[in-house]
């Protein structure tokens, strides 16, 4: 299933539609309703779900270094994006102690690089050594907020995201004030700015964390995902959407596997997962620093390896996936959409040198989008044609809906 062709199969008709849609838009920039556009020429609707909320187009982006700033949300909201995960927090109780502090850091120097995956395949990786949001989570509130007032005219969905306490070894007790605290709080603010109900929050596995003391054993890792949800469920109720983001741990595929049946199996469940963050290399050095976590089609190899193997074996009732790693183009994002995924968040693409775009105006959401769904031959458009062509999908079928329907084929 997974196996598709270098190239889309789509008409000499479509082809041409498409080339001359790619070179018009790169020349007189990108529209703010794109997918009106793509949904005129082509029949295609963009719409889909992020966990149990409706988004204009499937695009979003990852939580980061590119979400950290009023200025980056207010780009990403002109661009269309259908999505927007913020920076991480890192929960408190309400005296603000942190048990997660240490990974609180005010770094953004970034280096954009070439990699080369084990296949052969070439691509880009994203190197820094900052983790979760450097300020308070008052700070964050207040950025969170302010967010969403950028985003609701322009329809996009605003998607805060948490770092809570994970026991160690040791016996360490979980520190259920910090969930309790730091949930109400971001309940809070999203009621105050009329976001989107029940709020979506990602849970954050950090990449880094792979390579910590604290994620050494499979056991203490499970032990953690059967209690999160519960921890979250208890704290918000009905009113939280929690996306559990799943990390690429330094076990083998089928650790993975048992990490996501865990969660869609659980008495309490997640409402989506978020497949998979970067790998990590503990031996690898940047600035001085020896453990990072890295990119580029190692990446997506190993997040298709697994997210097939689990499409091979549903579940009876699987989670929605938002999924996430090295989607750089049209094709990549079919292939996670060929695994169930209804939305694709992407953070490196965002980043690359404006060299790779074709578009000369705008700003590098715009650019990016531009590449990631019009190019006639890598583009996400043509890549649909392709699907509902040879899966012989619905014509009036939204990427949620097709993504359903690929699941069970």
């Amino acid at each position: 299933m997974l196996d598709l062709p270098a190239l889309p199969d789509v008409s000499g008709e479509e082809r041409l539609k498409l080339l001359d849609d790619y070179e018009r838009l790169a020349a007189s920039g990108w529209p703010a309703d794109w997918e009106t556009l793509v949904e005129a020429r082509y029949g295609i609707r963009l719409s889909s779900r992020y966990g149990p909320h409706r988004i204009r187009n499937p695009f979003g982006k990852a939580s980061g270094q590119l979400s950290l700033t009023v200025r980056q949300v207010k780009h990403d909201a002109a661009a269309g994006l259908g999505f927007v995960v913020l920076k991480t927090v890192i929960a408190e109780e309400a005296g603000g102690q942190r048990s997660m502090g240490d990974w609180t850091s005010r770094e953004t120097r970034m280096k954009l690089e070439r990699i080369r995956g084990g296949s052969g395949e070439e691509g880009w990786t994203v190197t820094w050594l900052g983790r979760g949001w450097g300020g308070s989570l008052s700070d964050y509130l207040q950025f969170y907020a302010e967010a969403v007032e950028i985003a609701r005219p322009a329809g996009m969905l605003v998607v805060p995201s948490c770092k809570f306490h994970l026991p160690g070894a040791g016996g360490e007790e979980w520190r259920e004030e910090e969930y309790r605290y730091t949930t109400g709080r971001l309940l809070d603010a999203a009621q105050a700015a009329r976001a989107a109900l029940p709020m979506p929050l990602e849970k954050d596995f950090s990449p880094t964390l792979a390579g910590s003391d604290r994620a050494s054993e499979r056991d203490r890792i499970l032990g953690w995902l059967t209690r999160v949800p519960a921890l979250i469920r208890a704290a918000g109720g009905d009113r939280v959407a929690l996306g559990i983001k799943v990390f690429n741990a330094l076990f083998d595929d089928d650790f993975q596997l048992v990490m996501v049946s865990l969660l869609e199996e659980a008495p309490v469940r997640p409402a989506y997962l978020v497949y998979a963050n970067r790998l990590f290399d503990p031996d690898r050095v940047f600035q001085g620093w020896r453990g990072v976590a890295y990119g580029g089609p190692d990446l997506s190899d190993r997040n298709l390896r697994v997210l097939s193997a689990r499409r091979r074996h549903p579940p009876a009732a699987p989670l929605p996936v938002s999924a996430t790693g090295n989607i750089d183009t049209g094709r990549r994002a079919a292939q996670y959409l060929l695994c169930g995924a209804s939305s694709f968040q992407m953070h490196t693409l965002f980043q690359w040198p404006d060299t790779e775009f074709a578009m000369r105006v705008g700003g590098k959401t715009a650019r990016a989008l531009h590449w990631l769904v019009f190019h006639p031959e890598h583009g996400f458009i043509a890549w649909l044609l392709d699907l509902r062509r040879r899966f012989d999908l619905p014509a009036d079928a939204d990427v949620f809906d097709i993504a359903a329907t690929l699941l069970r084929k």
